[in-house]
């Protein structure tokens, strides 16, 4: 018997039987790997597509519910150096303040953008509605496809009972049929309040009014 080429033969199956289970482990790796990053996509798709709960048309609003007391109109003390009728919005404090004389401010609890739509400017009030239309804009179409193209005024409608227009912006600060939504981060950008303080402050500003929007406190 030739013991070297039973070794040599046996040593050449070894070796194959070895890169076989290699090329299985590799095989195996590429695979979960595919899954993997599937899984990925397809949540990370699910999630782009999920609804904004802050957006519900159609929905009425419950005039019944009562906003926590940080969120409720009042009058406070407030240091700025901007002139009594200016409106200023803090993001961060999720508050609107009209400033009055003597040191003093009207504060209303308002709803601001969610992470990645908050913002900061100098702006000023350039139109105002009642119970005005809704018509999503493009670029929020193309994130929210399930939107409604156009809306009509109404209890129903997103805006709620007022809009008051920022500059040529898509931004507004306006009414809600969620209430529940006041102090949170929400919007694409806009600033909500309940109906009855967003009729309070539409009767209190007049068009060209300035509006400064903050995402840090004034020092």
């Amino acid at each position: 018997m030739d013991l070297a080429g039973v070794a040599a033969r046996g040593g050449i199956n070894w070796l194959s039987d070895g890169r076989e289970a290699a090329m299985t482990r590799i095989r195996h790796l590429i695979c979960t790997t595919i899954v993997a990053a599937g899984l990925m996509l397809s949540a990370s798709h699910s999630f782009a597509q999920q609804p904004d709960t802050g957006d519900q048309p159609g929905l009425i609003a419950d005039d019944s519910y009562e906003l926590d007391p940080e969120w409720q109109k009042q009058m406070v003390y407030y240091r700025t150096t901007e002139p009594p009728g200016t409106i200023i919005i803090s993001t961060t404090e999720r508050h609107l303040y009209l400033v009055q004389p003597g040191g003093r401010a009207l504060r209303y609890g308002i709803g601001v953008g969610r992470d990645g739509f908050q913002w900061q400017g100098l702006l000023n009030i350039s139109r105002k509605a009642e119970w005005p239309d809704w018509v999503p804009p493009p670029e929020m179409i193309e994130r929210q496809p399930y939107l409604p193209r156009f809306m009509a005024g109404g209890p129903g409608n997103p805006l709620g009972a007022r809009a008051m227009y920022l500059g040529t912006t898509v931004y507004r600060i306006h009414g809600t049929n969620r209430p529940d939504t006041i102090g949170t981060k929400v919007s694409s950008g806009c600033f909500r309040l309940v109906n009855t303080d967003v009729a309070d402050l539409y009767d209190r500003v007049p068009v060209g009014t300035k509006v400064v929007v903050r995402q840090k406190p004034e020092l």
